[in-house]
């Protein structure tokens, strides 16, 4: 039985779907105000291989992933850049799109936007009004925290202690400081739409409450995000949602571990960063996918080069494994392993381990003339559910190969010459032209191309 670790519980629980066979996942996805990062990846990949994982075991999964595209830092952001809000959101968000595809990450089954919603956030905000959880106050409406006697319960703070522990917006509309903004008043220059309350824009957290009740309902199974959203994010989201309805508003809390850089979390607050498309385009999905799921969900983990050439390496034992092996029907005992490991709380690291066992007893047999097709068709199975098959290879990039094309007659300094200038030196040496061979190789080699010779003829990797 699925056991998971839910940050409301604050232990590892058995998961009871609220629907029989279906599960219901919302995750909070970019506020699209800049360029995705690392950071971005390990939330993106570590939602999708937990929905990759049940629906493997056979539920019908529904998953929603948001995109904010309004909110005060994507109006600084595009005041900066001199462009309209709608159009630097629209560019990043097509930024993000391209990074999560890059990572092997599928598609949510639903991607809506804070701005095609505003009816329904509308409705949730006067209901919070006509429940006394809410005020208006010179056009803006805020959420009256020490209303709701509930508040704290996800992150385990009471209001006295956010008053004298955290450092809070203080605002004269307020009527207290630790209430937060479900609507603000229109500024000029900024976007706005028509309310009750008057011309404005949604604050950031109802925007989330509004779009899981639409698409959702109450009570649904997991909500996840960053470690960094529990507060205030997904509180001030409990309370508006469960404030609105007087319903439990979602069964298990997901949260995934920052991504670290010399110690320091990665994040567009701390400026400690590392772009995501520069590292997909040079080394491909698959290795910064690989060296997220050896750490589990949950922890956080160190950033390096030394890491992600690590998983370059592991990836590449993994594929020369794939390409002599012939899947067949899996090993029962390695899947009931998987299995295991992924029922308690989604122990990808444990499952990285066991799929490099296999490829390494798979090996070892191959070399022994054994059959391993049970094998292989574990490590399909086992690859499949961790999207190692799916993230994408590095994309096609030009080498300096200087004149080595043009002495063999060839044009050009993308893949596909180096793959005919391997082919070439093939035939140098089956006709014993070992000169040309040679030159070929040390070419390749001068221009970061390593060569590899097997017994199913030759491989090129970049260095």
């Amino acid at each position: 039985m699925l056991r998971l670790y839910s940050t409301l519980h604050r232990a590892i629980v058995p998961f009871e779907p609220r629907d029989e066979g279906k599960v219901a996942i919302y995750v909070c996805g970019p506020t699209v105000q800049s360029e995705p990062h690392v950071g971005h990846g390990r939330s993106a990949i570590a939602f999708d291989v937990i929905r990759r994982y049940l629906m493997w075991s056979g539920h019908e999964v529904t998953y929603v992933r948001n995109v904010t595209d309004i909110e005060d830092k994507i109006i600084a952001a595009a005041a900066e850049a001199d462009e309209s809000v709608e159009v630097l959101a629209e560019r990043m968000a097509v930024r993000f799109a391209a990074g999560y595809e890059a990572l092997g990450v599928l598609p949510p089954d639903l991607e809506p936007k804070a701005t095609d919603h505003i009816p329904e956030i509308v409705d949730m905000i006067r209901s919070l009004i006509e429940r006394g959880l809410a005020y208006p106050s010179e056009g803006d409406v805020y959420f009256s925290v020490r209303a709701d006697e509930s508040y704290g319960k996800l992150s385990g703070r009471n209001p006295d202690e956010l008053r004298s522990g955290v450092r809070i917006e203080v605002e004269e509309a307020k009527h207290d400081p630790l209430d937060f903004a479900l609507w603000k008043a229109a500024r000029p220059g900024e976007p706005w739409w028509d309310s009750p309350w008057g011309p404005g824009r949604p604050g950031w957290h109802i925007e989330c409450s509004a779009m899981a009740a639409k698409y959702l309902g109450q009570d649904f199974d997991i909500h996840g995000g960053g470690t960094d959203l529990i507060f205030p994010h997904h509180e001030n989201e409990i309370a508006q949602s469960e404030g609105a309805t007087g319903t439990s508003f979602v069964r298990y809390w997901l949260h995934n571990g920052m991504v670290n850089l010399g110690g320091e979390k990665m994040a567009k607050s701390t400026g400690v960063l590392v772009d995501l498309a520069s590292i997909t385009q040079k080394h491909g999905g698959r290795a910064l996918r690989l060296l997220l799921l050896r750490a589990h969900y949950r922890s956080p983990i160190e950033y390096s080069d030394e890491l992600l050439a690590e998983s370059e390496d592991a990836l590449d034992r993994l594929q020369r494994f794939r390409e002599r092996a012939t899947p067949g029907e899996p090993d029962p005992e390695a899947i009931n392993r998987f299995r295991e490991v992924m029922e308690d709380d989604f122990g990808t690291p444990l499952a990285v381990s066991l799929l490099f066992d296999l490829v390494r007893d798979g090996n070892r047999q191959l070399d022994e003339g054994g059959d391993v097709e049970s094998i292989a068709g574990a490590v399909e199975t086992i690859v499949g559910v961790l999207g190692l098959d799916d993230a994408s290879l590095p994309v096609e990039e030009t080498l300096d190969l200087g004149d080595l094309p043009s002495r063999f007659g060839l044009e050009g300094d993308g893949h596909d010459v180096v793959d005919r200038l391997v082919e070439l030196r093939a035939v140098a040496r089956d006709e014993r032209r070992f000169d040309d061979a040679d030159a070929i190789r040390d070419g390749l080699e001068k221009a970061g191309v390593t060569l590899e010779d097997g017994p199913d003829g030759t491989r090129w990797l970049r260095k």
